[in-house]
């Protein structure tokens, strides 16, 4: 038997109206089912279920989530598009409109860490940054 895991996002009433926003900025994304309580939908094959549970909880950072992009373009686009209305933050981090913590990473981010002579250096280099500039992490 295999058990699917994915996350539930609390909003205040506006459930529907995240997955559509969400859809918008995925190009692989789409809206699986819907009622007045659930919305079930998919960025990047990946599922989410947005549910409408009212005000008495908030996003944190605490939980966030990571898009792992190959080009400078894909880092821009998300950068733009989720951080439209909300807050960007250090490193690579900002809160979208709905409070959503997510992390926008370059994919040689990792390579580049395990390099025990490189990774102190790019530590440096993206300490200093929002957005990630993947030209400077590799010169770094």
């Amino acid at each position: 038997m295999t058990h699917t895991i994915y996350p539930c996002l609390w909003f205040d009433g506006k459930a529907k109206e995240a997955a559509d926003y969400y859809c918008s900025i995925f190009k692989q994304s789409r809206i699986l089912s819907e009622n007045p309580m659930v919305v079930h939908f998919e960025l990047n094959e990946s599922k989410f279920m947005g549910l409408n549970g009212g005000p008495m909880y908030q996003f944190s950072p605490a939980n966030s989530y990571v898009i792992e992009c190959d080009t400078q373009e894909e880092i821009d686009h998300y950068w733009e598009k989720l951080g439209e209305g909300g807050k960007h933050n250090q490193c690579g981090w900002l809160d979208d409109c709905y409070g959503v913590s997510w992390q926008i990473v370059p994919t040689v981010l990792g390579k580049l860490m395990s390099d025990p002579e490189k990774a102190p250096r790019v530590i440096q280099a993206f300490m200093k940054m929002t957005k990630f500039d993947i030209a400077t992490l590799l010169n770094a």
